[in-house]
């Protein structure tokens, strides 16, 4: 089976993997859901949530606190009603705009039935008197005042508090009570005590009949501060002792905070060692009222909508999403579903419930990690043995590796590991060796596209090629023969083309370019290289040009003593001998002449220069007195300007001799009688200039291309009397340029022509040490 397939198969089987993953997590987040299985998480959840929106304690609400201190000054509880009757007129002196006494008078006292009708006058004459309602045990009973207190007071109120499963009050139902009559809670009462026109005092006062039930329930949002409301002591109200008119306009509530007396409730607000007491949740829940906060626990629906969306999507992530973007993923829905648990109460008004996300988020990653684990062991297993079957096992030269017993993927890995090393080095290899060829070389793929490009191809091209058409990076190329475009336009008739071509370049090089298509898995590459042919031609046309002139131009003065010595024999005496004798004398020379130029050319060309210090100014002196026998002859003065005594240079002194004496030669040739050779040697750092100047004709601009090209002569023409075929300058261009300098001319038609040859100069204590 083709690795390909496996990859496929693996692929298809961790899809099947991820959507089974999928349907057990989302299934277990529903079922967590629905059955508030996480509560107690969800209660820690909730309960920093509540903590980021406590609202500020409304200033209008105090408390009147039955404490330790009462107790001790007053005697142990109950206390005579009496007493709570003049506590009523003191606080009603004030007018509070409410006053709610968290205090149950459901049976008379025996002792003093006398103090239960100064209550209920007491009362009456508050004007805004609120009494408690509680349930009796779990049946459908209330605890309700006297009817005499009932009657007195202007409205009810339950004080009954939702106490979750882990004892924290954390809400209330808005209303509760009989079926047919619920009371609304304590804190809304005293909002009607103050106010009856309020929507939500419709409810009836009195004790309805049936169920009990609970309705509209409600988080209760705490207010901030360590006591949150302000607080006075029942006996220092009682007595006056309490600041004055600290009452008036607030909303005032009675009720016990002493250690064992009244109900005593845990709270997300307080601490672990500390209770509330039911009169200061009454006073949360008025000042709760006051701020119209109203925090609901969220429907069923949007809970499993807020539990279910996080999961999918990170599950979507690890599926889409690489291992460390996917953890990432994870890890960002993870904080955003907990602060948005967090953050809905203030913004939503509704509390949700965010653990079944947050485990569900939370088993996402390390559950698909240990699938994508299993996984990957079981291709790594299934790679190793295609590995060893293609023969690649692991390395001889590198040593074993200790193991963990039994850690199957780590030795998997290893295995791996060892073959894939092989597979580098032989990878290393064959790049390097593309890398190094010396010719170009571009592997393009099935559409014409260069994917690969080595080194000299990159030199070769003007722009990067990768990614280019072919066509494109190699449109200059041209046909040897017709000049037309050597690639087709479209590169997918590549496969039309023949495996080798021969082309010119842009630059006048010629290639030969070779093309062979191979195949890597279903799709096809081409593999096309350049091999430059440049110096080939360059040499079959020197070749070419050598052929020439041996068959011509040295065959034509032969062939001229040829001729004469055959006359002379045809009609002797019709030459005289000194005149026969001085023809063959001057072809025989000219002959000699060309031989040798043409044997110095190839010589400077092909020979070995042997580099030794030389005095370059003495060499042009040299030059200087060779030329003055032919410079006399036709009647030419050779004039050397003063120059620099020494002049230390690097090279082979013979043809650098040479190649000055063939400038000079060609300058006296050319120069007509009279005129004068005007020769100088100048120093222009780091370099030493010997220029010649002459008089002659000059040399025209468009002919200057072809001046030093062997068996070029420029004026054959022009001036068919002056001989030579064309070789002396070829030769100083060739000397000069293996000694690192160059031929410089300056010259127009009819101004004569200045030749200038710059050589390297030589560091002195260099010269001097190789002398």
């Amino acid at each position: 089976m083709s690795p390909a397939i496996v990859q496929a198969r693996s692929r298809a089987g961790l899809r099947r993997e991820w959507l089974v993953l999928s349907a057990l997590l989302l299934g277990l987040v529903a079922w967590l859901c629905a059955s508030d299985g996480l509560r107690r998480l969800d209660h820690l959840v909730q309960d920093a949530g509540m903590r980021l929106h406590a609202l500020p304690a409304h200033p209008d609400i105090a408390i009147v606190a039955i404490d330790d201190r009462s107790i001790e000054a007053i005697g142990r509880w109950p206390w005579r009603r009496a007493l709570h009757a003049q506590l009523v007129r003191q606080i009603s002196e004030q007018s509070p705009r409410a006053l709610g006494l968290d205090i149950l008078f459901g049976e008379e006292d025996p002792d003093y039935p006398g103090d239960d009708l100064l209550l209920a006058r007491a009362l009456e004459s508050s004007g805004h008197a609120v009494l408690p309602v509680a349930r009796r045990g779990q049946g459908g009973t209330a605890d309700l005042p006297l009817p005499a207190l009932h009657q007195a007071a202007s409205a009810l109120g339950h004080v009954q508090v939702q106490v979750d499963s882990d004892g924290v009050a954390r809400g209330l139902f808005r209303l509760e009570g009989p079926a047919s009559a619920p009371w609304p809670h304590f804190s809304t009462a005293l909002l009607c005590a103050e106010d009856s026109t309020r929507p939500q005092c419709a409810a009836s006062t009195d004790a309805g009949t049936g169920p009990w039930v609970r309705q509209d329930p409600q988080i209760l949002a705490f207010a901030r501060g360590q006591p949150a409301f302000a607080t006075y002591s029942y006996i220092d109200v009682l007595t006056g002792q309490a600041p004055a008119n600290a009452l008036r306009d607030k909303y005032v509530l009675v009720g016990a905070t002493a250690t064992g007396l009244g109900d005593m409730f845990a709270a997300p607000v307080a601490s672990r060692s500390e209770r509330i007491a039911g009169v200061e949740l009454i006073a949360h829940a008025l000042n709760a009222e006051l701020a119209q906060s109203r925090i609901q626990p969220a429907p069923l629906a949007w809970n499993l909508a807020f539990n279910l969306a996080p999961v999918a999507l990170a599950l979507l992530g690890i599926l889409l999403l690489g291992p460390l973007a996917g953890l990432m993923s994870c890890a960002a829905w993870f904080a955003g579903t907990l602060a948005a648990a967090m953050l809905a109460p203030g913004l939503a008004g509704w509390q949700l419930a965010a653990a079944p996300a947050l485990a569900g988020v939370a088993l996402v990653y390390p559950l698909w990690s240990w699938r994508r684990l299993s996984a990957a062991a079981h291709f790594l297993q299934l790679e190793m043995q295609e590995l060893q079957r293609a023969g690649l096992s692991p390395l001889p030269e590198q040593p074993e590796r200790p193991l963990l017993r039994g850690d199957v993927l780590e030795r998997r890995i290893q295995a791996v590991e060892d073959a894939t090393r092989r597979l580098r080095k032989l990878h290393h290899f064959v790049s390097n060796s593309l890398q190094h060829l010396p010719s170009p070389t571009f592997v393009c793929d099935a559409g014409g596209r260069v994917t690969l490009a080595n080194e000299a191809a990159l030199r070769y091209c003007p722009q990067p090629p990768l990614g280019l058409p072919i066509t494109r990076v190699l449109a200059d190329l041209v046909q040897s023969e017709t000049g037309a475009p050597l690639l087709p336009r479209d590169a997918r008739q590549l496969a039309s083309m023949p495996p080798q071509q021969e082309a010119r370049d842009a630059q006048g090089r010629h290639l030969l370019m070779l093309c062979k298509p191979f195949s890597d898995d279903d799709s096809t590459l081409w593999l096309t290289t350049l091999v430059d042919l440049t110096d080939m031609r360059r040499a079959q046309a020197q070749r070419d040009q050598a052929l020439n002139f041996i068959s011509h131009d040295i065959r034509a003065p032969i062939a001229s003593i040829l001729t004469l010595l055959e006359m002379q024999r045809a009609f002797p005496g019709r030459m005289a001998q000194p005149e026969l004798l001085a023809r063959i004398d001057r072809y025989a020379q000219s002959s000699l002449t060309m031989a040798q130029g043409f044997v110095r050319l190839a010589s400077a060309q092909a020979d070995t220069y042997h580099h030794a210090p030389f005095d370059l100014a003495a060499a042009l002196e040299e030059a200087v007195d060779d030329a003055w026998a032919s410079a006399h002859k036709r009647g030419v003065r050779v004039q050397l300007a003063p120059g620099p005594a020494h002049a230390a240079c690097l090279g082979d002194r013979n043809l650098v001799c040479r190649a000055i004496g063939n400038v000079l030669g060609n300058a006296i040739k050319f120069s007509p009688a009279g005129g004068t050779v005007h020769c100088a040697l100048q120093a222009q750092a780091p370099c030493w200039v010997v220029s010649v100047r002459d008089e002659g004709p000059g040399i025209a601009q468009e002919l200057q291309a072809d001046l030093f090209q062997p068996f070029k002569r420029l004026h054959g023409e022009s001036h068919p009397d002056i001989g030579g075929v064309g070789l002396g300058l070829a030769l100083v261009h060739t000397v000069v340029q293996r000694h690192g300098g160059r031929v410089e001319v300056r010259s127009e038609g009819g101004k004569g022509a200045e030749f200038r040859l710059v050589l390297p100069q030589a560091d002195a204590p260099e010269a001097e040490r190789d002398a």
